[in-house]
């Protein structure tokens, strides 16, 4: 049987990579071929990313697949939720991105609701209510007279965007934008009403495509200037955590599961939207999915807690492994200290490790202390946070919830996996940790007619990759 070449771009808040997904005779394998930096740039007291250096690093990817001699069959692109870049008539990008972790937006969904209310922006959208949601980026660029809203003839969202600028053709793709709080979940368009509200002309976003959707080819300057050729691109589950949770390797429905990397999203799969007054009043969103599935999560915050805080230590010539991090957090084990990881203390801080021992000190716990200590914290708080948010889920879930699976780089923690296990009582298991460019490299498969659905997907990562299992201790 011919080997099969995917190559997907799977890009995050701190790094990307592209990373080859080699299917053959029912075995599918991955290989990294580049990981490159992405970060938040500030400039002049605004927060940007630097989509051309993103750019740069998917024609120097490219150019690597060409020197190894790899035949790619498609290309698929993922990223992080509801950032933009407008789009000019003339098909200019007008300026970098704005980031979501920008404060510009603070304060505007309650502006908003002066407009439209709160629960119904909810109704409408099944969205969980968050600051820098793209209804809300762009209601505030419209308060503030953006120069390149006022020029834009529409707006593409990252993974598009990026696609764009590989392709030259224009598409929005379903479960990217469906994280925008634009979109409703049940007829999957747009809801014009809260564009016109937020004084939006509605011709600003393309009607959504599905998963699948072949965006177009390699532009002629690309195909000769990399070597790879006329390479099709097609849109994947644009958003990371939608390709993630394809590669979950579970058999039937009875799961939940936990995207652990910067973010932490657990949530459930579901064939319809969950929209009730308890979904409302425990802030849950409804984001899409692939063949029409719904995904119903929280999004908590994640290992940026520990990221933060690791810069802040190597500034200071502090630099841990991994391993080292956990055999510290494994060590500090009389400090078992809470706090939730989701108050806006931990957006944006100037100093992680500050605004941590500030939590402790407000809730009269302890302060950590040394690093370990703080490991020890963050690690311990995130179980509690996911036994929590578990608890509600499992409350509004269809179909009962036998097992967690840990997908994406946080289910190579073991001992944040122990910590999860023993906080929600029920089976743990951890893997792929490569779910996200899996997943993106599946729906390429899937494109090409070498896979059915997302079960056998699923079944193909259970069978290829190492899952470790995380029993409850007493």
């Amino acid at each position: 049987m011919k080997k099969h070449h995917f190559l997907a771009f799977d890009i995050g808040a701190t790094s990307g990579r592209a990373v080859l997904g080699t299917l053959n005779n029912n075995h599918f394998e991955m290989q990294e071929i580049h990981r490159f930096p992405n970060g938040i740039m500030e400039l002049h007291g605004k927060y940007y990313w630097n989509i051309f250096g993103l750019y740069k690093a998917l024609k120097y990817s490219l150019t690597l697949c060409a020197r190894k001699g790899l035949s790619l069959d498609l290309i698929g692109i993922d990223t992080w939720r509801v950032d933009f870049g407008y789009i000019g008539k003339d098909g200019s990008l007008l300026g970098l991105p704005r980031a979501y972790r920008d404060p510009y937006t603070e304060g505007a969904p309650e502006e908003f609701f002066r407009l439209v209310p709160r629960e119904q922006v909810y109704q409408l959208t099944g969205i969980q209510i968050m600051n820098f949601n793209t209804l809300f980026q762009l209601f505030h660029a419209k308060q503030k007279s953006f120069s390149p809203l006022e020029g834009a003839e529409e707006i593409l969202f990252i993974p598009d965007l990026l696609s764009y600028l590989l392709t030259g053709e224009r598409i929005c793709e379903y479960t990217d934008a469906s994280t925008s709080q634009l979109l409703n979940p049940v007829t999957k368009q747009f809801e014009s009403s809260l564009l016109e509200a937020a004084g939006i002309p509605a011709s600003i976003l393309r009607h959504p495509v599905l998963p699948g959707t072949v965006i177009g080819k390699l532009t002629d300057a690309l195909a000769v200037e990399t070597g790879v050729g006329k390479v099709k691109v097609v849109a994947v589950a644009g958003h990371d955590t939608a390709s993630a949770v394809v590669a979950v390797p579970a058999m039937n429905l009875n799961f939940a599961y936990l995207s652990s990397g910067t973010w932490s999203l657990m949530g459930i799969e579901t064939e319809q939207p969950i929209l009730t007054q308890e979904s409302f009043e425990k802030n849950f969103t409804n984001e899409g999915g692939i063949e029409g599935t719904t995904r119903f999560l929280k999004n908590i915050t994640g290992m940026w807690l520990l990221e933060q805080c690791r810069k802040e230590w190597e500034r200071s010539g502090r630099n841990y492994s991994y391993p080292e991090i956990v055999t510290m957090a494994e060590e500090a084990a009389a400090f078992s200290l809470l706090i939730n990881p989701d108050e806006s203390c931990f957006a944006n801080p100037s100093s992680m490790v500050d605004a941590i021992q500030q939590a402790c000190r407000t809730s009269n716990q302890p302060e950590p202390v040394t690093d370990a200590e703080l490991i020890r914290c963050i690690f311990f708080s995130l179980a509690n946070r996911y036994k929590e948010v578990l608890e509600q889920l499992a409350n509004m879930a269809p179909h009962p919830v036998e097992k967690l699976h840990v997908i994406g780089g946080g289910s190579k923690n073991a001992l944040l996996n122990q910590f999860t296990a023993n906080a929600i009582g029920i089976l743990v298991v951890a893997g792929p940790s490569e779910a996200t460019a899996i997943g993106n490299c599946l729906v390429q498969a899937k494109m090409a007619g070498l896979v059915t659905d997302r079960w056998e997907m699923r079944r193909l990562v259970a069978s290829s990759f190492p899952l470790e299992i995380f029993t409850p201790e007493i």
